[in-house]
């Protein structure tokens, strides 16, 4: 059975559209089924997004990107920001390619298992709403690798639910990373956030 954190989608694409504010933009989604919460932005995206801290001009990631959401909303509302997306699932890259044009934003779309397409580049900020029900392992190898793909200073901003295993991303993200701060929280979902600290 295919997962939204598949490849491949098994069932025929029965295109839909909705409308979101965030970060204080309207923005317009192409989704369908196949893909994660596909009849509107999800709380944990929408509280990931309208709460990451970032730095004008960063190099930022939305990883296992979806549709899109988190990445264009960002670069919409910081077009000096470049901004790269990433996810496994085939149709999810296609909507989210379709999405950056509907959203007129320019952004680097790429599909790949978690950090596999940008295996060189280094970010100011990485973003995810990690794909819990994915498992354990993925969850935390998002988190290990990031370490990786942050540069110095830079930081891993994860949304999950606090009662439903967020509370164990956060201490895993306290042991990769020597730090974490709890910098959102609402309906059940915290925003954590780790810096990689620069080298002494």
């Amino acid at each position: 059975m295919a997962h939204y954190y598949s490849e491949e989608q098994e069932s025929k694409l029965r295109l839909r559209k909705f409308k979101a504010i965030l970060l204080g933009n309207e923005l317009e989604f192409y989704s369908g089924s196949g893909v994660f919460s596909a009849d509107k932005v999800d709380r944990g995206t929408e509280l990931l997004t309208n709460k990451c801290t970032i730095k004008e001009g960063s190099d930022i990631l939305d990883l296992g990107c979806g549709i899109g959401v988190v990445g264009i909303a960002v670069k919409k509302s910081c077009p000096i920001c470049n901004v790269y997306l990433t996810d496994i699932n085939k149709r999810a890259v296609k909507l989210a390619r379709m999405n950056a044009e509907l959203n007129r934003v320019e952004v680097k779309i790429f599909q790949g298992n978690l950090y596999e397409p940008l295996k060189e580049k280094k970010f100011g900020v990485i973003l995810s709403n990690p794909p819990y029900t994915a498992g354990r392992k993925v969850c935390f190898e998002i988190i290990e690798k990031a370490a990786e793909h942050l540069a110095e200073g830079g930081t891993l901003q994860l949304v999950a639910r606090h009662q439903k295993g967020g509370k164990m991303l956060k201490e895993k993200m306290e042991e990769v990373f020597g730090n974490v701060e709890e910098i959102a929280k609402k309906s059940g979902y915290r925003v954590y956030k780790s810096e990689k600290e620069k080298a002494s």
